[in-house]
């Protein structure tokens, strides 16, 4: 007969999971060899840290399905749609305001600053075109456009300074 500790061991390098360990008939001593009975008998629980390799067809078929999982302006909500502007309003918008502290200062890294919001706002910018191609275009355009309209202009004023430095 199997002891606790021997249980322990045995369970641990074979990874039987709770439920096959239920399915042991319980009037019987658990025996090393009733152990081995539920080991066969086991089904395979998936392992949480189990990552397939590259060439396994179950990698495959993840990173397949990655490809066709792109989320379109049409399937997503305008709340997911908003949020992920707003999130790039917010990045833009900070990029402004360094630029702002620099381009005040006159630090040499102004102009790179004003560089970095013109990209900011001009990925904004292809973010708010594309979700007016969506369904929720109008509600959009309501919630987010005149703040969109804002930051431009203020990124042109503060691009005059380049052509005053």
């Amino acid at each position: 007969m199997a002891s606790v500790s021997r249980v322990s061991t045995l369970t641990k390098r074979s990874t039987i999971c709770a439920q096959c360990l239920r399915n042991v008939n319980s009037s019987r001593t658990f025996t090393t060899r009733t152990f081995q009975a539920a080991v066969s008998k086991r089904h395979t629980a998936p392992n949480p840290l189990f990552r397939p390799s590259p060439f396994s067809s179950q990698f495959l078929q993840q990173q397949q399905n990655r490809l066709f999982a792109n989320p379109t302006s049409a399937s997503l909500t305008a709340d997911e749609i908003l949020e992920g502007i707003q999130e790039q309003y917010a990045t833009a918008r900070d990029e402004f305001e360094i630029a702002t502290e620099e381009t005040e200062k006159k630090t040499v890294y102004a102009a790179d600053d004003r560089a970095a919001a013109r990209d900011e706002l001009q990925k904004l910018k292809e973010m708010f075109e594309e979700a007016l191609l969506g369904t929720h275009a109008e509600d959009v355009k309501r919630r987010v456009g005149s703040r969109i309209r804002e930051l431009d202009a203020a990124v042109e004023e503060l691009n005059k300074a380049d052509y005053e430095d």
